[in-house]
């Protein structure tokens, strides 16, 4: 058997356990037709067995970094042949969603779309479409692109009969929907590619594309300030596709984690997003995820990380911007928060995206509150909201609405704030959403704070006085020592109804550690726990090796990216083992334990505190505070104590 024949022998040999879902054995036979159709001189059919190997190193394993080396080297096999069909299959060999910049996108999409049209292949013409479409719109050519990836979606549901194809080109069409917020064009292609199979419950890519057309839907109830049916959708999602195909979900893990984020549920949303910030879809709500926390340093890096990679890009890019502009902000370098906010501008530029144009203007405005031009900031949130149509984007309005009511109040025009915070509470009354502390804190003081629950008859308050806390409760003030049992209440406290888990609650009262200083000895090992120090150092190597792993490939380092790559590995498996995730080992899992004993013991200890400090109030909390993995304070409708936190 001569090489020729015993590589295509190999990729029978693939596909069979392909299959079987023997991924590994898949590898092995792909890499022996590589090897088989090179020493024969076959160049395009090793080609195409390169792109079948990264193809599964990116969606079978997750491992994107090696799936972006056998690209490259199934492009340099084809590039000195003679025009032929295989260069444009290796030239949408990645899915369009995995290709960060969008020039380099619409380079390959062009090629592919030429090869195409001059071999009459209608497979490989719609996948080019999509992508071209997909890179058009992440460029800010939003119409342009739309019209390409209406184009693909004819195709798919025609005479287009490649289903990985049609699968891939439908993904790039709903992660175009999803950046554009055109959730009204992706409602009314999903109907037809049901009908057509593309969507559906079967293993493979119906349940994959079926999962990423609920991760759209449940964006566009988020924006409607529906976050319980949001989180409905993409819990029977993840379900769906994990009872389907035996492996954790990708695109309802990463809206989830987003909705997680929003909701203050940082562990989880943690939990969701580890291993995946390696996808620009994931990378973006990682970024949010490090600010939520306090991390302004590691905020920072991923998203330069993301704005790197991602070239002239605008969409996505604007996203980040708004997060690095907030990071600058809070790091107090008011010069490079500026420069942020330029390049935001200058991107946005003419788009005409309202949930965009929101964010901007919000990031903006902090801008120019931070400059002390709190005029200024008023005035830029003021225009957005006249132009914002509650109906469509009730969530983005109200968040506005709240940050217009802050800077009136801290302009000393508290007539006009009042007047404002009633219209938010209003409005919060009519959607299903959760406020931060401060939103909460600001509404109750303004006395427009009737969201989520009803007002009690009797108010208790927690303040936070320097090194002492003072709980005053039916005109008795009593002042209390700092401890860490009175910081976990407070964070309960001040998100009535939230379930917050463990690890949130420690990290919070923690602080984040500076991103300087980390011993990388200590990386090499989870040993008996991850403490809250320990998580923080692995988080920020991650990071470093990402972005390590990312210039590599750059500068066509394969192997050097691989090695990056598998430390990488290596570290995300042991901080997921803190979370209880993968094998669930019992030392690294113990540190959700520990922490559960530790907070719930503090917790405890606060609340007979209190209840010998004010009785009739403190006494309510022994009953209205749940601990366990998940901690929350539950006032309870109509109660007739309710506490709330000035921090």
């Amino acid at each position: 058997m001569n090489g020729a024949e015993e590589a295509e022998r190999a990729l029978l040999l693939a596909d069979e356990a392909l299959g079987r879902s023997d991924i590994e054995a898949g590898v092995a036979h792909l890499s022996t037709a590589i090897r088989g159709f090179t020493a024969a001189g076959e160049n395009c059919h090793a080609a195409l067995a390169c792109v079948r190997l990264g193809d599964m190193l990116a969606n079978a394993m997750g491992n994107v970094t090696a799936s972006r080396a056998w690209f490259a080297r199934a492009r340099r096999l084809v590039e000195d042949e003679p025009v032929c069909l295989e260069q444009g299959w290796v030239a949408v060999a990645a899915m369009g969603c995995d290709v960060d910049d969008p020039a380099e996108l619409l380079a390959s999409a062009e090629m592919a779309l030429d090869r195409a049209r001059r071999f009459g292949d209608v497979n490989l013409e719609t996948k080019a479409l999509a992508d071209a479409g997909l890179a058009h719109v992440q460029a800010g050519r939003v119409a342009e692109g739309m019209s390409l990836l209406d184009e693909a979606m004819a195709l798919a549901c025609g005479p287009a009969d490649d289903v990985d194809a049609a699968g891939k080109s439908v993904c790039s069409f709903f992660t175009a929907c999803y950046f554009a917020a055109d959730f009204e064009r992706a409602g009314s292609w999903a109907t037809l590619l049901r009908r057509h199979g593309l969507i559906g419950p079967q293993p493979g890519a119906p349940v994959f594309l079926a999962s990423h057309c609920d991760s759209v839907q449940a964006t566009l109830l988020i924006e409607l300030g529906r976050w319980s049916e949001a989180e409905a959708v993409l819990l029977r999602s993840k379900a769906g596709f994990e009872g389907a195909m035996g492996m954790p979900s990708w695109h309802p893990d990463i809206a989830l984690a987003d909705l997680r984020i929003r909701q203050g549920r940082c562990a989880e949303a943690e939990a969701l997003l580890l291993g995946k910030d390696q996808s620009m879809q994931a990378l973006l709500p990682a970024a949010r995820l490090h600010l939520a926390r306090g991390d302004a340093d590691l905020a920072r890096a991923t998203a330069r990380r993301g704005l790197r990679v991602l070239a002239a890009d605008r969409l996505r890019a604007v996203e980040l911007l708004t997060v690095l502009v907030d990071a600058e902000l809070a790091g107090g370098d008011i010069q490079a928060a500026t420069r942020a906010g330029d390049d935001l501008s200058a991107r946005l530029g003419d788009l005409d995206i309202p949930g965009l144009r929101a964010r901007d203007t919000a990031a903006r405005a902090r801008l120019l509150e931070a400059t002390g031009d709190l005029g200024g900031a008023i005035a830029v949130v003021e225009a957005t909201l006249d132009r914002l149509d509650a109906g469509q984007l009730a969530w983005p309005r109200v968040a506005l609405l709240l940050q217009l009511v802050r800077l009136r109040d801290r302009s000393g025009d508290e007539p006009a704030a009042r007047i404002d915070a009633r219209v938010a509470a209003a409005t919060l009354t009519t959607l299903d959403v959760a406020l931060s502390a401060e939103e909460s804190a600001l509404l109750e003081r303004l006395g427009g704070n009737d969201h989520a629950t009803l007002r009690a008859t009797r108010t208790a308050e927690l303040t936070r006085d320097a090194k002492w806390w003072i709980a005053s409760y039916d005109g008795s003030r009593v002042r209390m020592r700092d401890t860490k049992g009175l910081r976990y209440l407070a964070e309960l406290v001040a998100r009535p109804g939230v379930e917050r888990h463990v690890l949130d609650l420690v990290d919070g009262v923690e602080g984040v550690a500076p991103a300087g200083g980390v011993d990388r000895r200590a990386l090499g090992d989870a040993g008996d726990v991850l403490d809250a120090r320990a998580r923080v150092a692995y988080r920020h190597r991650i990071e470093q090796l990402r972005a390590e792993a990312d210039d590599s490939l750059a500068a066509g380092m394969l192997e050097t990216a691989e090695a990056k790559q598998a430390e990488l590995d290596q570290l995300v498996a042991q901080l997921a083992a803190a979370f209880g995730l993968g094998g669930r080992g019992r030392r690294a899992a113990s540190a959700v334990e520990r922490a559960r004993l530790n907070v719930t013991r503090a917790l405890r200890t606060a609340t007979a505190a209190l209840a010998e400090a004010v009785p009739d109030a403190g006494e309510i909390l022994d009953h209205r505070v749940r601990t366990g993995t998940y901690c929350v304070y539950e006032p309870g409708d109509g109660a007739e104590v309710r506490w709330i936190v000035h921090s």
